[in-house]
């Protein structure tokens, strides 16, 4: 029930339309009440349902949906693989992987670094078809999270994980290849070196090259006003 609403939420299924009672919504879908004000209250947490005086259950505009809510982000990227929506979040990357890369060079222990080449070396077993490139990739980037050993960085792993999988996808056809293997081993040298700086720089640059990817197949570069959400 949770997936179906929230789905409808964001394919704008509710834009014309008033949000179902408690009534309706137990009586469509088959379940008890319980259950109905337990989806409800779930999407009411991911920000995009809110109990309103007189007015009921509505569905909140675009701009109050929680982005780092796991549910919501896929549910957006499911939609429509939207470019903007790619460049933002790899935007945010930016800001956040580069310092959490910095940091897992400081602070990293051995068996962290071994989670990092571990993700490392799936991703060339990947290239010769022996592993899946999106989860080894996937596992690469969220290792360093995990060792930077800083709880808010490691809060960013499941929206790095749920979004990476359409932007790898998405990044991979542009190129017609799979992610640099020499780019990301220059990240895990910089950490086993205890490099900030340079693995700072070399995530940075990794990260700096899927921006440029996106902004070559939107047209505009890293330009251009996003439109809504919806």
């Amino acid at each position: 029930m949770l997936e179906h609403l929230g789905r409808a939420i964001i394919v704008g299924e509710y834009n014309d339309a008033p949000f179902p009672t408690e009534a309706e919504l137990t009586q469509h879908h088959g379940v008890s009440r319980s259950v109905t004000r337990e989806a409800v209250k779930m999407l009411t947490a991911k920000g995009l349902l809110s109990a309103r005086p007189r007015q009921g259950t509505v569905v909140e505009p675009a701009e109050n949906w929680n982005l780092f809510d796991p549910d919501v982000l896929r549910w957006l990227l499911e939609r429509r693989a939207s470019v903007v929506l790619l460049r933002h979040f790899n935007q945010l990357r930016v800001a956040i992987e580069p310092e959490a890369a910095a940091l897992a060079a400081r602070f990293h222990q051995e068996h962290d670094l071994k989670l990092i080449s571990d993700g490392l070396d799936r991703m060339r077993e990947a290239e010769k078809g022996e592993d899946d490139t999106l989860s080894a990739d996937i596992a690469f980037h969220v290792a360093i999270l995990e060792a930077s050993e800083n709880p808010f960085y490691r809060q960013f792993r499941d929206v790095v994980s749920t979004a990476l999988q359409t932007s790898i996808r998405f990044t991979n056809k542009i190129k017609g290849h799979t992610a640099s293997i020499e780019d990301h081993g220059a990240v895990l040298d910089a950490i086993a070196k205890r490099d900030e700086d340079g693995a700072r720089r070399a995530m940075r640059h990794l990260i700096g090259e899927v921006l440029d990817l996106i902004g070559q197949d939107s047209g505009d570069g890293q330009g251009g006003r996003a439109a809504s959400l919806p």
